[in-house]
């Protein structure tokens, strides 16, 4: 607590003429501050991953999804699910990897936004950043089940395979194949953001919350 108020005689008068330490304040806009610079971390670390395993490829393909963009072995994995009539991996989710990058800066923007509001509207400015992991999620699920039922049954192999939805985590078998999918450091990330944004936002309430008590008191004595 000392590392954010060097000077522990260091007071904030309330309206009321009750005082505070500064670390009060401080906190929540350290822990508000930290969780935007997690997001910002989290564009550029894998979010999600899948890896399939087959007699014919011991070591595994591997698919790294970025918010951008996809790593890893996505053409030789395209050039199997050509054989079941499935479309490329790079057309699932086009549109939220274009517009990933500003929607996270946003996010980020709106929690260092929240360090200057000092009542309730903190907290909603947090809202897209609280259920940003939870999208993300949903949405990827989405896409991999439109993946799993795109098979086409007149290609070479699609009258061989059923459709299917990939494991969002955890193992599945697809045909001969036994696919291992994970969560990656990005979504940590997001998701630890959003447990310290929560954090942030208690401090917050129990720093403010007597700033906003206190001048609504002194407006009902004057009034």
């Amino acid at each position: 607590m000392h590392l954010l108020n060097l000077d522990p005689d260091v007071k904030v008068l309330l309206p009321d003429g009750s005082t505070r330490t500064l670390t009060t304040f401080l906190l929540p806009s350290a822990l508000l501050m930290l969780a935007s610079l997690m997001l910002m971390i989290s564009m550029f670390v894998p979010y999600w991953g899948m890896t399939m395993y087959a007699p014919q490829y011991p070591k595994g393909l591997t698919v790294n999804v970025y918010v951008s963009h996809l790593e890893g072995d996505v053409r030789e994995i395209d050039a199997l699910n050509h054989y079941i009539g499935m479309p490329p991996l790079d057309e699932g989710g086009r549109l939220e990897r274009s517009i990933s990058t500003i929607s996270i800066v946003a996010f980020a923007l709106l929690l260092i936004a929240g360090v200057f509001v000092h009542n309730q509207w903190a907290g909603i400015l947090a809202l897209p950043v609280i259920g940003y992991p939870v999208i993300f999620l949903a949405d990827l699920f989405y896409i991999l089940y439109t993946y799993g039922h795109s098979i086409d049954p007149k290609s070479a192999l699609g009258s061989a395979i059923k459709p299917f939805t990939p494991p969002l985590f955890g193992e599945g078998v697809i045909g001969q194949f036994k696919t291992i999918a994970y969560a990656g450091s990005g979504l940590y990330l997001a998701v630890g953001a959003v447990l310290i944004v929560m954090l942030g936002l208690w401090f917050h309430r129990a720093a403010y919350k007597p700033i906003v008590d206190a001048r609504k008191k002194m407006k009902a004595q004057s009034a």
